[in-house]
């Protein structure tokens, strides 16, 4: 009985052990894909690792930082909630979830999150900004003044506290106290983007137009995608008489913001002021599409249409304007004289009494009595003087892009594309969504396991009908996987794993290994990928294809370990894959260009430019090792070389080497 009871213990053991190690090895997974911003898997693995183990905070914290990612500041919100639920002793959590609350606008929930985060961690200076920028935001400026005195006392040498406290004075319209505090900002730090921004803020104010110009050019210099500051730039410029340095001011703002309303009005007008009419027109359009009742831009659009030809386009937009302000004498003048040109003198005639009318009206002191509901709609609009159609448009309100010191601060989708390498060839599942030539990438060791994976699934169902999973193919990209993709992966491992346990040959083995390392790399799961390769390495040491691929897992576990603050230990294992990949197959070009990547990755660039050059030489159209090679000559100092490479990647179709050959070309 004992025995029988002791053989129970060890079995209930092993499984709460195995149980243990799924969820780690679910969470890990889960920070992996987390890392590699595959926000959508990373919910994947949180959501199983949830569902075994609800009552582990780490799960719960690790997907509110991915529904963070996905801007669901809502959904993060809930999560980081059940964290600190489960665990009230994190204080990244509260900073998370202040950060949340910050996106949604609501200041004080967020400070109260500071306040717990503090008094965990109340040498973390970041909490402290945040929270008085939270309050500042709240419009609680003497509160927040006083952080900023407890920040400044606590560390002299924050520039960032200075700069804020200019701008809380600004707030407070104490402008020779917000300059005495700027000075000290820039006193500590010339380069603070901010703190230039908020001094062109203090000269655009008192139209100091030359001063302004230099402090937003000083921060431009320091934060290059600062939309507001272009924008104010321009406007100092027009007050300069700087033209041609305002239009470009005004094309760079709607470079990084289309839909920028401000951009657009003011351009137009530039351009009407240029005589480039046509293109006025297509901003004003723009901005009508945006704000169908803005009269100022239908007016201007009206003009525009006067100008060009099109008369009855410019009555249109004449009577709107004169439908909501019925005394506006020079809308009527205008639409009047277009009545005329088009022949229509009765109307023409109507519109020039209704002018001389109200003049007269005017003259006597015999004012137009307007109904409740027009004087009611006219208040609304009292700011709004169509005599003013020609004026640039301002803000009333200086805007500022606030940097809350946060991890998660500017981590999200859609983000522009950055001067960096290109990511390595790989074997996936899915063919290249973003495949350049049209052409997809071959190798004989993968045309060969596709036909053992063919002629497995007709031995198995007596059909040539192929699923997604039967064939694999070498990509240059990392799939975001959607639901519906992971859990076909997930459905696969399980199907391979069953399958390997009963496989008796060593070619089986090897075909389901090798299917089932793909699948764990594609997951993120490269600990489990790299186990699978090398068992395939050991039941086969002569294939290129495993050294190649278990490298790239090498290569990829040791990124991720690098951004969790945990030591490089895969590197040389994978330079001596790769190496042995090229002994085995050395006409391969990925191979080289992976490699030249292993070696971009540790700032090698010597190598890494040997490497690009001799995997063109094997396949001259590989546009992604012509832009690699682009990126890593700039960063060598051979600016001219990269432009060169960049420009050839752009002509084989990735596209996004111009945008890198523009950044370069700019970049001092």
């Amino acid at each position: 009985m004992k025995k029988i009871l002791l053989t129970l213990f060890f079995v209930i053991l092993g499984s709460s052990a195995f149980a243990q190690y799924r969820v780690d090895r679910l969470i890990t997974a889960g920070r992996s894909a987390l890392f590699y911003e595959d926000f959508v898997l990373s919910i994947k693995y949180f959501n199983l690792a949830i569902g075994a183990k609800p009552y582990l905070y780490e799960p719960w914290y690790y997907r509110s930082v991915a529904k963070f990612n996905l801007d669901d500041y809502t959904g993060a919100e809930s999560d980081a909630s059940e964290a600190l639920h489960l665990n009230p002793y994190i204080n990244d959590i509260y900073d998370l979830r202040a950060i949340c609350r910050i996106r949604q606008n609501r200041y004080q929930d967020a400070i109260a999150d500071y306040d717990a985060a503090i008094r965990l961690e109340p040498r973390n200076r970041n909490y402290w900004f945040n929270r008085a920028i939270c309050q500042m935001e709240d419009k609680k400026y003497g509160e927040a003044q006083a952080e900023l005195d407890t920040i400044i006392g606590k560390w002299k040498d924050f520039s960032n506290a200075y700069s804020l406290k200019a701008e809380v004075y600004l707030h407070q319209k104490d402008t020779v106290q917000a300059e005495k505090w700027l000075d000290k900002s820039l006193g500590l730090n010339p380069y603070d983007g901010d703190a230039w921004t908020t001094r062109a803020y203090l000269a655009l104010g008192r139209r100091e137009w030359a001063k302004a110009d230099e402090a937003l050019t000083k921060s431009l210099h320091f934060k290059p995608n600062n939309v507001n500051s272009y924008i104010n730039r321009a406007l100092a410029r027009i007050n300069l008489n700087n033209l041609r340095g305002a239009m470009s001011d005004y094309d760079n703002a709607l470079d990084l913001d289309p839909n920028n309303f401000l951009a657009h009005y003011n351009r137009g007008l530039m351009r009407v002021q240029l005589g480039d009419d046509n293109r006025a027109i297509t901003d004003f359009d723009f901005i009508i599409k945006m704000e169908p009742k803005n009269f100022m831009a239908i007016f201007n659009r009206a003009l525009l249409h006067d100008k060009t030809g099109n008369l009855r386009a410019a009555i249109r937009d004449y009577s709107k304007v004169i439908d909501q302000f019925p005394n506006f004498w020079t809308g009527l003048s205008y639409r009047a004289n277009c009545y005329r040109r088009l022949g229509m003198t009765a109307k023409a005639e109507l519109d020039e009494f209704r002018i001389f009318k109200a003049q007269m009206n005017k003259h006597i002191g015999i004012q137009p009595r307007w109904s409740a509901k027009t004087k009611k709609e006219m208040r609304k609009r009292s700011e709004i003087d169509p005599n003013k159609f020609a004026s640039l448009v301002v803000d009333d309100e200086p805007k500022y892009e606030h940097n809350y010191k946060s991890e998660y601060r500017g981590r999200v989708q859609n983000r522009e594309v950055e001067t960096s390498y290109l990511p390595m060839y790989q074997l996936s599942y899915f063919p290249n969504a973003q495949n350049i030539s049209g052409v997809q990438a071959y190798d004989k060791e993968v045309d060969v396991l596709n036909e053992q994976i063919a002629k497995a699934q007709r031995q198995k169902t007596g059909t040539q009908l192929q699923k997604a999973t039967d064939k694999i193919y070498i990509v240059c990209s990392k799939e975001q996987l959607d639901e519906n993709s992971s859990m076909t992966l997930f459905s696969l491992i399980d199907k391979l794993s069953a399958d390997l346990s009963v496989a008796k040959d060593i070619d089986t083995k090897k075909s389901i290994l090798m299917r089932r390392a793909v699948a764990h790399s594609m997951l993120r799961d490269f600990e489990a990928a790299i186990s699978d390769f090398t068992y395939y390495i050991s039941l086969d040491e002569n294939s290129s294809l495993a050294y190649w691929q278990r490298a790239v897992c090498q290569t990829e576990l040791d990124e991720f370990n690098k951004s969790e603050g945990k030591g490089v230990t895969n590197i040389h294992s994978a330079e001596a894959d790769f190496s042995d990949a090229i002994r085995l197959n050395s006409n391969n070009a990925y191979i080289y260009y992976n490699r030249g990547n292993l070696h971009a990755g540790r700032n090698e660039l010597s190598k890494a430019i040997d490497d690009y050059t001799i995997a063109l030489k094997i396949d001259n159209r590989m546009a992604e090792a012509y832009y690699n090679r682009g990126i890593a000559r700039a960063k060598s100092g051979n600016k001219q070389a990269g432009i060169q490479d960049l420009s050839k990647a752009g002509e084989l179709g990735l596209y996004d080497a111009y945008s890198v050959i523009k950044r370069l070309s700019k970049a001092k």
